[in-house]
């Protein structure tokens, strides 16, 4: 598969350039490595926990990885992106790592969590905030939908790779020291390649870089962050507790579920790249929340393999509509030179979706079964798209192609060192 290049006007560089394909690379081997420790909720039952204790790791270590957030962006605008994106990735690295051996329900593993949704919210806010420094204002969308697509190719290798050791290796320790141990070297060549990118980045720090409570008041993106919630929600569903529903109805692996949806989320992603400047990105808001609510109503009524399919298809294509549109919305109200804080933030509502509903969906899980833990979902995600389509301007004037302001320009060109 491959992204059929964009030929540039004559006024701009071609942003599908050898750079871009590292950053893609890179971000293949991150999302591959991420996929595999969806079976995360599989090592805690194994070692005694039950869905309400995945919950709560799983909040813990993304409430860690928010508040890591906040300091990130900063960091970001102090020092640039090659020294935070490289420390993230050792961080990430340290955190799957140290799963391998982890083997009980302490305080380590609580620990190790923390570390690997910190590294791995650091490696996708400073990839995406590196990729959006590189090309101009009215083609963020785009770079950002046609590097996100990557991330479905990962989704497929880590996915099934993961199914693979499941049904191979034996039952016990050998699976998990392969399901994060291929996470940590795949973490440690990340790390590599961040390396090579960044090497001729030449960072130009602002003569003020505000805490990021600060630029959030200021800059406050408005509605788009609800929106960023529900993603949080939905990807906690599909990431951490269809795999407990896959395994309690003998249903085999996740692998087909995340086939369909990365194979969907891509080419919907690649055929939709234009849509922020011809449909709107508020409409894609509402259309991308509405596919993952459909495809959360489904997955109750599976009760064979194949059937997994169909709302992975509907998942995959809320996932491909919403992430650029949500990133692109929430990033732009943000000042250029606060761009790393904006960026964090952002993505920091996506995590905190995680830690409002991963307990909760645990909780309801362990008292009452799966079926309302998916109608729930579905059901909040419906509501927020009919309030979001009832209040929000769906004009698309503000998302025309038109050329960045010159001052943004400039600081774009300042900062990529190219």
């Amino acid at each position: 598969m491959s992204i059929t290049p964009v030929i540039p006007s004559d006024e701009e560089e071609p942003i599908y350039n050898r750079l871009f394909w590292f950053c893609y690379l890179a971000n293949v081997l991150l999302v591959t490595a991420n996929a595999i420790t969806f079976r995360f909720a599989d090592l805690v039952t194994y070692l005694g926990g039950t869905e309400e204790r995945v919950g709560d790791i799983v909040s813990c270590g993304v409430f860690v990885a928010l508040i890591g957030r906040f300091f990130l962006g900063q960091g970001i605008d102090r020092y640039g992106v090659r020294k935070l994106w490289a420390l993230s990735a050792a961080i990430f690295v340290v955190g799957t790592g140290g799963m391998t051996l982890c083997r009980s329900l302490g305080w380590e593993i609580f620990a190790l969590r923390m570390c690997f949704a910190t590294g791995i919210a650091g490696m996708f806010t400073c990839s995406v905030v590196h990729i959006q420094q590189k090309v101009p204002h009215h083609r963020r969308t785009e770079v950002i939908g046609s590097l996100g697509s990557s991330g479905f190719v990962g989704m497929i290798l880590g996915t099934q790779v993961s199914d693979l050791m499941m049904r191979w290796l034996p039952a016990g320790n050998a699976q998990f020291y392969a399901l994060f141990g291929i996470p940590a070297f795949l973490g440690f060549s990340y790390f590599l390649i961040v390396l090579y990118v960044t090497h001729n980045d030449v960072h130009r720090r602002p003569q003020v870089t505000p805490a990021a409570h600060q630029l959030l008041f200021r800059y406050w993106p408005g509605q788009v962050m609800v929106v960023a919630i529900m993603m949080g929600l939905s990807f906690t569903v599909i990431s951490v507790f269809l795999t407990r529903f896959v395994s309690q109805r003998g249903l085999g692996g996740i692998g087909t579920f995340f086939l369909g949806y990365a194979i969907s989320a891509f080419f919907i992603r690649i055929y939709t790249r234009r849509w922020g400047t011809t449909v709107g990105r508020t409409k894609m808001i509402t259309m991308g929340l509405m596919g993952h609510a459909i495809g959360h109503t489904i997955l109750p009524s599976i009760t064979q393999e194949w059937m997994l399919i169909g709302p992975a298809i509907l998942c995959g294509f809320g996932h491909a509509l919403l992430f650029p549109a949500v990133v692109s919305l929430g990033t732009e109200s943000f000042p250029p030179q606060y761009r790393g804080t904006g960026t964090t933030i952002v993505l920091g509502f996506f995590d905190a979706g995680a830690i409002i509903f991963a307990p909760i969906l645990g909780g309801i899980i362990d008292n009452w079964g799966f079926y309302p833990m998916f109608y729930t979902s579905a059901s909040v995600m419906t509501c927020t798209a009919l309030v979001y389509t009832l209040t929000t301007n769906h004009s698309i004037s503000k998302d025309s192609a038109v050329p960045a302001p010159k001052q943004e320009l400039c600081t774009v060109m300042d900062d990529s060192g190219d």
